[in-house]
């Protein structure tokens, strides 16, 4: 193959009178033409880098692509810039295969002044490029696990990079590209992405953004053992093919036996949750939360609110707790009972590793799969969040999470709740989140929390005090609410 290259590079070289070198998409260095000059400015820092390390810097892959090469379908004049090391003009001839950009082939311009070459000679080594671009996709199809493809989908700027990253992967996958896809999240995720995954059309390892530690929450749920960091650690991404939405549960299944052959903590080991109960760790309790949240069940509990009044809410009677879960959506017995073995494989994982799952709705076809993934990722970071929802998280069953996920990208530091937040008043945190937990019901915030409901109107009124917020308003109640449940957010 790389004697195949040469003799097209060689070929182009000869018809345009001019050195040539191929480069990939990634301008890493395939081939290049002999160069016989006695002009030094041919050899500027730019192209006597790329020949002697076999690649190009991420500052002059960006310098060039300004230009528009990544979408030019024909010959692309780029002027010299001596103060960007290109001494020279270059011609840019884009090597396509299907429409999809598979390289470049570079040629020195002509200096000012001078004649560059003829329309139809350049016509031809087009021809010559497109032949390349066979070869690079022939190439890449052969040998590809497409993770490259699939993880400059999840990474690409929005837009035209985006755009054509997945139209990449849609090439890369053939005719199976326009089926049905779930888009999964594994995080954190430590060492290479594994070679292949039952029912996966693409794997790849999705480098972290980057902060602090796992485990130094500073929120409500700093006790439930996971901490900012975590969804900032690398995690693997699997996009799963789905002959039907029926059939996420056992594809999601088989695919959780193949990842997670970890050994885990022992059955019972316990830690105190956010509310009392107990952590997500614990093996047991979290397969059933798994299990309510990947068949599409919102898990038992008081539904969140944030309205309502102090007064009515302070006298009003208990209410038992524990409000009936919800269907989110009908499933069959076969798919609800391979789902709950999925949670259950991702529950066993997680009690060893701290690891959480998050699963997107699926999507039919490409399009819409950098959003997939990031609802992938919200279900992930909502599992941490709240145990309850994990440690398989399906994204339409994390309900409010939907939202916090997307508005909290970053720690939220809001000047009303920062001291509430802080160590030092983590057990008043808790009471005024499961106070909110349970719609402002002053019987079933205290019962839920084991204390007197006068220890809790106390509680409450020191909330006040350090937030400044007046829990007889809605909107504040709504802000305090969201500040609370955002601080869990990895």
């Amino acid at each position: 193959m790389k004697g195949d290259y040469q003799d097209l590079v060689d070929e182009i070289s000869a018809l345009l009178g001019a050195p040539a070198t191929l480069e990939n998409r990634d301008f890493r260095l395939i081939a290049f033409g002999a160069h016989d000059s006695d002009d030094d400015l041919a050899m500027d820092p730019v192209r006597t880098r790329s020949i002697l390390t076999r690649q190009s810097t991420a500052a002059v892959r960006s310098w060039f692509e300004g230009f528009g090469i990544a979408r030019a379908t024909g010959p692309v004049r780029i002027p010299a810039a001596p103060d960007a090391g290109v001494f020279r003009g270059r011609i840019c001839l884009p090597v396509r295969y299907r429409g999809i950009v598979q390289g470049y082939v570079w040629l020195l311009d002509q200096e000012p002044g001078r004649p560059g070459p003829e329309p139809a000679a350049l016509a031809a080594a087009m021809e010559v490029a497109e032949r390349i671009g066979v070869l690079l996709a022939e190439e890449a199809k052969a040998g590809a696990d497409l993770s490259r493809e699939f993880l400059a989908v999840l990474t690409a700027a929005r837009g035209w990079q985006q755009e054509m990253a997945v139209a990449a992967l849609r090439v890369a996958l053939g005719p199976g590209g326009d089926g049905l896809h779930a888009a999964v999240c594994l995080a954190p995720w430590t060492g290479e992405a594994p070679a292949s995954v039952p029912g996966a059309a693409a794997v790849c390892v999705v480098p972290g953004r980057g902060g602090g530690a796992a485990g130094a929450a500073t929120g409500p749920g700093a006790g439930a053992g996971h901490g900012p960091g975590h969804a900032r650690a690398p995690a693997l991404a699997v996009l799963l093919r789905l002959r039907s939405t029926d059939a996420l549960g056992p594809a999601l299944t088989a695919a959780m036996a193949k990842l997670l052959p970890r050994t885990a903590e022992p059955a019972g080991t316990t830690g105190a949750g956010p509310s009392g109960g107990a952590a997500g760790g614990a093996s047991a309790a979290a397969s059933s939360g798994a299990a309510a949240a990947v068949s599409g069940k919102s898990p038992g509990g008081a539904s969140a609110a944030a309205s309502g009044s102090k007064s009515s809410a302070r006298s009003s009677a208990g209410v038992p707790g524990g409000a009936s879960a919800k269907s989110a959506g009908g499933t069959s017995a076969a798919a609800a009972q391979a789902r709950s073995s999925a949670g259950s494989a991702v529950a066993t994982a997680a009690a060893g590793h701290r690891m959480t799952a998050g699963v997107a709705d699926p999507v039919r076809g490409l399009a819409e799969l950098p959003a997939a993934w990031e609802q992938a990722v919200a279900a992930a970071r909502a599992a941490v969040a709240q145990p309850r929802l994990g440690p398989v998280a399906q994204w339409s069953a994390i309900g409010p999470y939907r939202l916090l996920a997307t508005l909290a990208a970053d720690p939220v530091d809001d000047p009303a709740a920062r001291t509430l937040l802080t160590p030092a008043h983590r057990e008043l945190a808790r009471t005024a989140e499961v106070f909110l937990d349970c719609a402002g019901q002053a019987g079933r915030a205290a019962a839920a929390l084991g204390i007197h409901r006068q220890t809790l109107y106390y509680r409450l009124a020191r909330v006040e005090q350090l937030t400044g917020l007046d829990l007889d308003e809605g909107e504040d109640r709504l802000l305090l609410h969201m500040a609370l449940k955002a601080s869990r957010l990895a």
